[in-house]
């Protein structure tokens, strides 16, 4: 199917590799520690976006949100160099993370790249499992998601 916005005729770009660790991600989870919630990840079609959607309860607030992963790229130009996420929460709040997969874990930085606060985590060893800590100045937490399915 012809490319749209880059013009008739014109061919989708095939998916940047960048992307293929973030395929541990798709399926349902369930968060716990300093969040408690669900979420959910698939990718959008064509496979450019990963889109996270769920729900969590942090310090009694209970809020739904979606997030839209992937590299920034404008019709007809080369993607950005970073795999960047938007969240958008049922409170109104937008927030934007600079992400990192690979076969050992994941890494997201809040604002940009080796921002101070971001979060680190760890595979387990079957991927059904996410361990890690929110970090940033004065604070910061431990979550884990678990596959649900």
């Amino acid at each position: 199917m012809a490319n749209e916005v880059d013009g008739p005729g014109a061919q989708a770009p095939a998916r940047n590799a960048g992307l293929n660790p973030l395929d541990r991600l798709v399926g349902t989870w369930k968060i716990s520690g300093g969040s408690e919630g669900e979420t959910t990840y698939d990718w959008m079609e064509g496979g450019h976006f990963l889109i996270q959607r769920g729900e969590a309860t942090r310090e009694g607030q209970t809020f739904t949100f979606l997030q839209i992963i992937g590299y920034d790229r404008t019709p007809g130009a080369a993607p950005g160099d970073a795999i960047v996420g938007r969240l958008y929460t049922s409170t109104g709040d937008t927030l934007s993370y600079v992400c990192e997969a690979d076969d050992q874990g994941l890494t997201i930085w809040f604002g940009a790249k080796n921002s101070d606060a971001y979060y680190r985590g760890t595979w387990s060893d079957d991927g059904n499992k996410l361990t890690g800590t929110w970090v940033w100045p004065g604070g910061g937490y431990d979550e884990t998601m678990t596959r649900t399915s």
